[in-house]
């Protein structure tokens, strides 16, 4: 991850309760396939449906917030037990703001994960922001942290296990497999 995690970074991923995660381009490597009968596909890497089951073992909430509907996306979420779905949402900040506001939880208290312009205004206002490395400029320059891998290619597991390993959770995660 770059830049390397400052004193203060890592104080604010301390706060972190709740993932907020865009999904094409960050979930996925964005490409979205449309066969010839008009059926769509995604691309998902295991590996980030892993960390965030390993993100809710450790006590994280997570919310998919995406701009386009797709039933993929659904079944993925329904699939890694997520049920903070939300989708083809225009202005991401005012949805964001309403389950902050459900779940009682601060802004201080939320990673925000994203790659493009429509989660620029979640992420200036995210306790702690993320850009996978295949993010636009400008959500890399708001973003804390941004991961050496892309969207679609492990950027989430990525920023999962440096933040269980930075809070202090990874190794209960990794009991399980120890014995």
């Amino acid at each position: 991850m770059t830049p390397e995690p400052t004193a203060e970074i890592i104080a604010r991923a301390l706060r972190i309760k709740l993932l907020c995660l865009d999904v094409d381009g960050v979930m996925t490597d964005g490409r979205i396939v449309f066969d010839s009968d008009g059926a769509e596909s995604k691309f998902f890497h295991v590996q980030d449906g892993s960390g965030i089951r390993y993100a809710q073992r450790a006590g994280l909430t997570v919310a998919f917030v995406t701009g386009r509907e797709s039933p993929v996306v659904g079944r993925r979420a329904e699939e890694l037990g997520v049920s903070l779905l939300y989708q083809k949402v225009k202005q991401k900040l005012p949805v964001v703001e309403e389950l902050l506001s459900r779940l009682g939880l601060t802004f201080e208290e939320t990673l925000c994960m994203g790659d493009d312009l429509p989660d620029f205004p979640v992420m200036r206002r995210a306790g702690l922001a993320v850009a996978p490395a295949n993010a636009v400029q400008e959500i890399k320059e708001v973003a804390h942290l941004v991961t050496d891998r892309s969207g679609g290619h492990g950027a989430v597991r990525e920023m999962i296990d440096w933040l269980l390993k930075t809070n202090g959770t990874w190794q209960g995660i990794m009991e399980r497999y120890l014995k």
